[in-house]
């Protein structure tokens, strides 16, 4: 009877090792078209059988999906099955009670009310399985060939591949030599990584890409230098690299030493690299506490009125000022870098949507220039003509197009790229290319998004 009692309690604790091995049994049942990945229907279907609230199982889902995915794999469905258990217990669903609970009580009637068994059949994928994936499908059939086409990546851009869709979030740190750049990197990983020289004189000679962490990856930078001699002994197209690496990360740290706030000729270009990503940039005074309250006054004033000139903007994202919120402007930096990952499906997303509209744009441009060639004759001479107005020419297809000018990209740099190129032998527009970006911004990025939304909202 003992035993009896014993094996009917609804509650009672399991090791790590039976917990993994209860939910990956679990996981399976759910999982009915055996892809790896739990999403909305099959979660609706499962998760009700909890009968928890539907607000606690949209908090659930929230939790447990932490990267924004739309679904979730074993790992993230082990999280929200602890979730269900504890909500279960009449505590909490928050990350806080998940973090500090001594164990998590699973309800061993589970195993008898919510499954009866699992199919072995696999079901082939016939459609996309996540956002990401989603994305993949969107830019190989309906953005690629216009990028091809019109050749983009020689342009703006080179063509993507499955790597920059699968990649970790990564964040750039910029600044000037002995900044603390290497010395930020290695307190965040509180071990030192291949690479990381530190000395008061430029010690990192090369573009470093650390991917000690999981989930994301740091890129450690040269220093910005000072003198243009030395800015042209670099063997290498250092604005041109740092402009790729902004493109691709998630988060830009620019760091300033309070006690060299000039900002060089090659910072300027540096910074002017960075246009069009200005809501990557976060700006880190870095070893503020070197110097008192009246001088970090200054430091701080000095800062804001180069940063306002450079970047060419009335507001700028500045530092801490005071002693006393140090703590707190190293929280919110420190909560930012945390919550990328959390926040990197949404940015491939906004970088994905921006490079359409651009490729676009693009495509409008390249039609436009070579509809203005003449069929026989004096075909250089209009070229260089319209090279010489090129900004006219942006002007004319914004305008006939209707298109967004933040959308269009910098004349001079334009202008460099086709002066390489017969304007003659580009392709004429293809409406139906443009069409088929154009409805996959308006329907497919859409629908994607809802398919793959918490199912509880």
């Amino acid at each position: 009877m003992e035993s009896s009692s014993a094996d009917s309690s609804p509650t009672r604790s399991w090791g790590l090792k039976e917990q993994r091995s209860v939910y990956l049994r679990w996981f399976y049942l759910a999982d009915d078209d055996a892809d790896g990945r739990l999403t909305g229907k099959d979660a609706l279907k499962f998760f009700a059988m909890s009968k928890l609230s539907r607000e606690d199982l949209k908090q659930v889902w929230a939790i447990a999906d932490s990267k924004r995915q739309g679904y979730l794999g074993f790992t993230e469905f082990m999280t929200a099955m602890q979730l269900v258990s504890l909500a279960q217990a009449g505590q909490d669903i928050s990350q806080d009670t998940l973090a500090h609970a001594a164990y998590h009580p699973v309800q061993t009637s589970m195993s008898a009310n919510w499954f009866n068994s699992k199919s072995g059949k696999k079901i082939a994928m016939k459609s996309v399985t996540s956002i990401i994936d989603g994305l993949k499908k969107a830019y190989i059939e309906k953005l690629r060939p216009l990028e091809k086409t019109y050749q983009y990546n020689d342009f703006v851009s080179p063509l993507l591949t499955s790597s920059d869709f699968d990649a970790k979030p990564m964040i750039m740190l910029l600044g000037q030599y002995s900044t603390g750049k290497t010395t930020f990197i290695k307190h965040l990983l509180k071990s030192s990584y291949p690479g990381s020289h530190i000395g008061p004189e430029p010690t990192t000679d090369r573009f470093v890409v650390v991917t000690l962490l999981d989930h994301i990856s740091f890129v450690d930078t040269p220093g910005v230098l000072s003198g243009e001699k030395q800015r042209t002994q670099r063997s290498y197209d250092f604005t041109g690299v740092t402009s790729w690496f902004a493109a691709k990360s998630d988060l830009i740290l620019l760091l300033f030493d309070p006690h060299k706030l000039d900002i060089s000729d090659e910072f300027k270009r540096v910074i002017g690299s960075l246009r069009g990503h200005d809501d990557k940039i976060r700006i880190v005074l870095n070893k503020a506490d070197q110097v008192d309250a009246q001088q970090l006054m200054r430091v701080y004033g000095a800062l804001l009125w180069s940063l306002g000139k450079v970047l060419n903007t009335p507001e700028t994202a500045a530092g801490p000022l005071g002693s006393e919120l140090f703590v707190r402007e190293q929280e919110d930096l420190l909560s930012d870098l945390n919550d990328i990952p959390k926040k990197a499906c949404g940015r491939r997303i906004n970088e994905f949507v921006k490079r359409a509209r651009s490729a676009k744009v693009h495509a409008h441009i390249v039609g436009h220039l070579k509809n203005q060639m003449p069929a026989l004759m004096g075909k250089a001479k209009a070229q260089q003509k319209l090279l010489e107005t090129l900004d006219e020419q942006f002007a004319k297809v914004q305008k006939e197009m209707h298109l967004p000018p933040g959308d269009f990209p910098s004349v001079d740099e334009y202008r460099d790229t086709l002066s390489a190129y017969n304007f003659d032998r580009f392709e004429r527009l293809h409406t139906k290319m443009v069409k088929d970006v154009d409805d996959m911004l308006a329907y497919d990025i859409p629908d994607l998004l809802k398919q793959f939304r918490n199912p509880y909202e």
